[in-house]
Formats: C-alpha cells, sequence, structure tokens
C-alpha cells in the first residue's frame, strides 16, 4: 500500500475529524500513525525560514534520489522516490537538503518513546510510521480510541515539533488507509460498523497489494471499485486471478483483518548501498567501497547485539540491470573483516565486468549475539572482533572518522551521498 494519499478522498470525508469532533471510535482499537513528509519536517523545524518555501530531502548530486518533499514541494509534482534531477525541472526554486540520519534517528526515537507511552503494543514500520494497539490503554487513560489519537499528534508536536497523522480503526489495513487519507496534520475514524461503507466506494488500488499492474488485471475483469472485488463469488475470484491473490483481495475488501500489533518485530537484515556519480568500473575501487560498507553494516550488527549468517551483495550496472549473489557462512558473524572477505569473493567470482552505478552489502540470517553459536574460535576471528569493537567504542566517543581501515583513507569514488536513504 502507500498510496492512500492520492485516492479521492471526497468519498471518505466525512470520516477526517474536525474541531475535536469524529465519528462513533467504539472497537477501534488499531492507530497506524504517520508522520508527514518526516525527513523534511525535521529540517524545517530546525530551520524555520524553510515553512513557506519547497524543501527536497535527498541525495543531491547528479544520481541523488528524493527521500521526502514537503507539501509545498509536492505541489510541483515532486515525490519520493523520484531521481532528484528531475525535481530540480518541477521545482528549481526549491530548497535542496542531504540528508541528515544521525537527527532523523533522534526524532524517531523521541516519537515512538511517546507511542510506548502511550501503550506497549506499538509496531513500528519505519522510522517514521507504526501501528499502535490502544485498546488496554483505553481505561488507564480514561479516552477513546479517536481521543488518544488526538493526545499523540499534540504530544509528537510539542515535543518534537513536527506534525503527523492519524488513522483509527477496528482493523491494521483499515488504520493505514485512514491515516495517509487525512494528510497532512489530520485525524481518520473508521467505525467498526462502518468499514465497509469507507471502504467499497474506493478504487481498487486501495487494496493493500495492488499496484498498477494488478490494478489493470482486476478492471479488465470489471472490477474497478473495492465493493467490485467484494461481489465476484470468490471461486471465480481465484480463477481470474490465481488462489492467493484472488483469498488476499477478497478478505480485504470484505473488511477482513486480523492481523494483530506485533511489539518487537525482529529485523530480518541489515545492509547499505550507494550509488555513485559516476560509473565506476575499477574492481580495487568496487572492493574498496564494499568494505567501507561492509564496515557500516558490520557495525550495525554489532551495535544491535546481533550476529548474521548470509552475506549478499547488490550490483546496479550503468544500464539499471541489477543483479544480487550471497552466500552463507557455516557460523554467524559480526565481524566487519569476514563480511567484507565474503563479499569482495563475490564480487571477484561471480560479477561479470562492467561499469557499476550502485553497490551494496547485505548481511541476512540475523540472530542474537547471546544464542548465536560460535564454533570455530581461530585466532584471527577474536583478533578482529575485539579490535572492531574498541574501534566502536573510540567512534562513539570521538565520531564516525576517529577509526578507520587504512584502505579507506584513499581517495573513493564520488557518491550522490555517503549512503543513499530509502524513500520515507
Amino acid at each position: 500500500m502507500g498510496r492512500s494519499a492520492n485516492l479521492p478522498r471526497g468519498l471518505v470525508d466525512r470520516f477526517r475529524a474536525r474541531d475535536g469532533v469524529w465519528p462513533d471510535d467504539t472497537g477501534c482499537r488499531m492507530l497506524h500513525v504517520d508522520m508527514d513528509a518526516f525527513y523534511a519536517s525535521v529540517e524545517i523545524r530546525e530551520r524555520p525560514e524553510l515553512e513557506s518555501v519547497p524543501v527536497v530531502v535527498g541525495g543531491v548530486g547528479g544520481r541523488g534520489v528524493v527521500s521526502s518533499a514537503n507539501y509545498l514541494a509536492r505541489e510541483y509534482g515532486v515525490r519520493s522516490a523520484m531521481p532528484t534531477a528531475h525535481a530540480r525541472r518541477l521545482a528549481p526554486h526549491a530548497v535542496y537538503l542531504p540528508p541528515q540520519f544521525d537527527l532523523y534517528q533522534e526524532v524517531s526515537r523521541g516519537v515512538m518513546a511517546i507511542f510506548r507511552d502511550i501503550t506497549p503494543l506499538v509496531e513500528p514500520l519505519s522510522l517514521d510510521e507504526a501501528f499502535l494497539d490502544v485498546g488496554g490503554a483505553l481505561r488507564r487513560l480514561g479516552l477513546t480510541p479517536g481521543g488518544i489519537g488526538e493526545l499523540i499528534r499534540s504530544r509528537v508536536l510539542a515535543d518534537q515539533g513536527v506534525s503527523c497523522s492519524v488513522g483509527v480503526a477496528s482493523t491494521k489495513f483499515l488504520a493505514k488507509l485512514a491515516s495517509g487519507m487525512c494528510k497532512p496534520d489530520g485525524m481518520m475514524v473508521v467505525p467498526a460498523a462502518a468499514s465497509l461503507e469507507f471502504l467499497h466506494p474506493l478504487p481498487v488500488s486501495a487494496l493493500w497489494g495492488v499496484g498498477a499492474k494488478t490494478a489493470a488485471r482486476l478492471e479488465a475483469l470489471g472490477l474497478e471499485t473495492v465493493a467490485d472485488v467484494a461481489a465476484m463469488p470468490l471461486p471465480r475470484l481465484r480463477r481470474k486471478i490465481g488462489v492467493a491473490l484472488a483469498e488476499h483481495l477478497y478478505a480485504l475488501a470484505s473488511g477482513v483483518d486480523d492481523r494483530a500489533v506485533v511489539p518487537e518485530s525482529r529485523e530480518k537484515s541489515i545492509g547499505a548501498e550507494e550509488t555513485f556519480e559516476v560509473d565506476v568500473a575499477d574492481r580495487a575501487l568496487l572492493r574498496r567501497e564494499l568494505l567501507r560498507l561492509s564496515e557500516r553494516s558490520a557495525g550495525s550488527l554489532r551495535a544491535k547485539g546481533l550476529h548474521g549468517r548470509t552475506v549478499s551483495i547488490k550490483v546496479r550496472f550503468s544500464d539499471f540491470t541489477t543483479i544480487t549473489r550471497s552466500r552463507t557462512l557455516p557460523v554467524s558473524t559480526d565481524v566487519t573483516q569476514e563480511v567484507y572477505r565474503v563479499a569482495a569473493e563475490l564480487l571477484d567470482t561471480q560479477v561479470p565486468p562492467g561499469d557499476v552505478r550502485l553497490i551494496g552489502v547485505r548481511i541476512e540470517g540475523l540472530d542474537n549475539a547471546d544464542s548465536a553459536q560460535q564454533l570455530i574460535f581461530d585466532a584471527p576471528e577474536r583478533g578482529w572482533r575485539e579490535a572492531e569493537q574498541a574501534a566502536d567504542q573510540a567512534r562513539s566517543r570521538f565520531g564516525s572518522l576517529a577509526v578507520r581501515p587504512a584502505s579507506l583513507l584513499r581517495d573513493s569514488p564520488e557518491r550522490t551521498a555517503d549512503f543513499e536513504p530509502k524513500p520515507e
């Protein structure tokens, strides 16, 4: 999903909260809270003089990608994941800023702390959005779900200086849909008894999992609205689009979504990738960038007390052909040099020569360091781990450049940003 902000709001505008008044929220224990243009909003908080101008955050180089745009910039057609060069053509007068990830993470931690002060049942989806189950907090706070939504909005604005939008509903799907349709800085409540009244007039693209291609397939069958999907007999829908997709869409279109809020969703992988300003074919330079990315990824593992079993690399060539290659280790690790050794071998043995536009490293098969079974205790790895832990401590105290591998002190290929951000 994620496109709900682009859906026709007039169909459901009556569900929006106004002046402290909202529809019946009985049984609506699910909240979805989504920050408004998060990166851009944080930048404007730091520089209030930017409040009345279009602001775009992302890679500012020739191959940068937009990570966030405030709503003034969106009026010119600027969107997340758009190449920054295209955004500059649409809004040449906008202010373009490189991302400050540490700052966004700090604000995100403050926002999530507010959520957890309301309820322990918080399921973060990213830095800027989360599901909350507030059923257990209603009596303690003496509020209805809509009241809790308004409390969250006011506290986030007062404590962190940024706005958020809140969807309140009986299911996660409807709550997320509602939060997107009341942006920016709004709240929408979908009464449990009116779930289908809210959902059925919407186009099929409102259904989670329906992209442009699936929407075209459904429309070719005469299914233009969510109500059309719910009205088609399930056996026929299975024959037309396949069993799994049919059952998934039919359930959502019928208002059925029994997913619970999962407070501690364990990370499945950790990694980093970067896009070069100019294509790179030199394997020595590519290996050096793999070391940089391995250092960042393994450092994240150690910071979170995790080990990983599978190392993969991602390579995108100048023609945008993208390949991934991976190898599973006999034992899990959090050691930069071990991750880098595998990544470099994958590059040398499984990636054909060519001009490279993007390269990345990812570590998968994660487990807690305490539960990881380290079966091979050779001296070199112990030495590397101890050295890297000491380097981690030095960097946390004196900055990220305090201790680096010697090879990373040499000139490196120019990158669009140190590490390309994922769009919000």
